[in-house]
């Protein structure tokens, strides 16, 4: 699932009940307590740590101050016995009573990310949760370099961990986390790696085609509707916010039949962000290149929805445009028609993301859709009331709070926001049925949400996932996150498939 260049996505990811010859570093887990660090799990690879070696690594550890602290990192020298062993890697849990899965996939993402350079690795991670492990390892180790010459690549001997083996206590032991999670991390990669193609070389119609490209592979239906066809449908959100680009807007439509129930996935694509005429400060503009971060996950989602097979159908509608100033470029005032029909008045040609969200949803909303969620980098006001890593969900209070629920145990956080009426008559307009913003600054991210609600269908189960901040890492690396695109929320988009395909169906 490759999306800007024919390269491996992350590790080679094995299963193996004991250390090889070619591995250079042992992973283990250790977590804190009032005695001092303890190895994690404590009995289950006595095969291939000894009680003797063990005791050795806790002295070692003890003796240069390690705590078991949360991604906290202690290299040492191997114990005598592992051959072929340089050193130990103890990568931090934080306390045992607290440890679960997000801890240990960020853990082992701190490791695969200090052990860059490393030809191959062994880690006991797995004996804790096989799934979690395996993803943090892998996208921990995700580097982006496509558009590096030889000047400033990695060499060789600097690129990132090739291969991991996670250690099992038996041959049959989590194959079928170990398929699910390589899947997950793949398609979260893959989404980053979208994200993080520069727009010189990720436009709309590239953009289309690449996704067509990866939907077609996968065997899935696709549609791309050009700039013609936009024109002809009554797309006035998408041929609007296009207008001032010379390089046309599309929409992608991908359809994977899997089982009786619907979902319909819709992602923003804007594939760069000036602002348009309302055009935004020049200070950081260059991170809008992810601002497509929602287009990204929807298609990896849907692509990893029919790898795994899902019991399911799953249908992605995916607007993208460049909102750029021009002669041609809509103007703060303008009136524009929806697909459906709805007029609406363009106060801020910079709240452009919402135009075309409403042409995906009205169009997405003639499949029947018993569930539809709707992804995208929004609102700045997002990143104001939540900071830059927790979504905000808005939407049908029980299908809002299901898939923020959802959200939070895969560890990506999603928190539930309110869509107060009162907000509503703030987008009135005094020449269409509705503007595209609201007169002041509060409540941004509830608004646009607001705006949005007006094109959803009738009795569909809705949600909204704003991840203005979340789907782009600007700060330092954290976790199993680094820099540039994070994937987000590709894990909570499939948890939630999962969750409604193994539901019964009613009739």
């Amino acid at each position: 699932m490759t999306a800007a260049a024919d390269r491996p996505l992350g590790p080679e990811l094995a299963r193996t009940t004991a250390l090889g010859p070619d591995t250079d570093v042992l992973v283990i887990g250790v977590t804190s307590s009032e005695n001092g660090p303890a190895i994690v799990p404590d009995d289950l690879f006595a095969d291939v740590l000894s009680a003797e070696q063990r005791a050795t690594l806790l002295d070692q550890l003890g003796a240069v101050g390690a705590k078991g602290k949360a991604e906290e990192l202690t290299r040492v020298p191997a114990p005598a016995g592992l051959d072929g062993i340089t050193s130990v890697l103890a990568v931090g849990l934080g306390s045992a009573e607290k440890l679960d899965a997000e801890q240990i996939r960020r853990s082992a993402g701190v490791a695969a990310r200090a052990l860059s350079g490393t030809e191959q690795i062994a880690s006991t991670l797995s004996g804790l949760d096989l799934g979690a492990a395996a993803e943090g390892f892998y996208l921990g180790a995700y580097t982006f370099t496509p558009y590096r010459s030889a000047k400033t690549a990695p060499k060789p001997d600097e690129g990132p961990v090739a291969r991991v083996e996670l250690l099992v206590p038996d041959p049959d032991f989590g194959a079928e986390a170990l398929f699910r999670a390589q899947l997950v991390a793949e398609a979260v990669a893959t989404a980053r790696d979208f994200v993080n193609t520069p727009p010189s070389h990720l436009f709309p119609a590239e953009f289309a085609d690449r996704a067509a490209l990866l939907a077609e592979a996968a065997g899935l239906t696709v549609e791309v509707l050009d700039e013609q066809a936009l024109e002809a449908g009554g797309y006035g959100g998408v041929i609007g916010v296009g207008k001032g680009s010379s390089r046309p807007p599309r929409l992608v439509r991908i359809s994977y039949e899997g089982g009786p129930r619907r979902v319909a996935l819709i992602g923003k694509g804007i594939t760069f962000d000036t602002g348009g005429i309302s055009i935004k400060p020049a200070a950081n503009m260059d991170a809008m290149t992810s601002d497509m971060g929602g287009a990204a996950a929807v298609i990896a989602t849907t692509l990893l929805a029919a790898r795994l097979s899902l019991p399911i159908t799953v249908i992605a509608t995916v607007p993208m445009a460049e909102n750029m100033p021009s002669a041609t470029a809509q103007r703060p005032g303008d009136v524009l028609t929806q697909y459906g029909g709805t007029t609406v008045e363009v106060l801020n040609t910079d709240a452009e993301g919402r135009l075309i969200l409403a042409d995906a949803i009205v169009r997405a909303g003639e499949d029947d859709p018993e569930f539809l969620i709707d992804v995208a980098t929004l609102t700045g006001a997002q990143m104001v009331a939540l900071g830059t890593r927790t979504p905000g969900v808005m939407g049908t209070e029980e299908f809002r709070d299901r898939v923020a629920g959802i959200s939070r145990s895969v560890g990506e956080n999603g928190w539930a926001m309110p869509l107060p009426s009162e907000l509503r008559a703030d987008l009135n307009s005094k020449v269409a049925d509705i503007a595209n913003v609201a007169g002041h600054r509060w409540g941004g991210m509830l608004s646009a949400a607001l705006f949005l609600k007006e094109f959803v269908p009738e009795g569909v189960q809705w949600a909204h996932i704003d991840i203005a901040g979340p789907a782009y890492n600007t700060g330092g690396a954290f976790g199993y996150v680094g820099k540039g695109g994070t994937g987000v929320p590709v894990r909570t988009l499939i948890a939630v498939l999962e969750e409604i395909a193994a539901e019964p169906v009613t009739e």
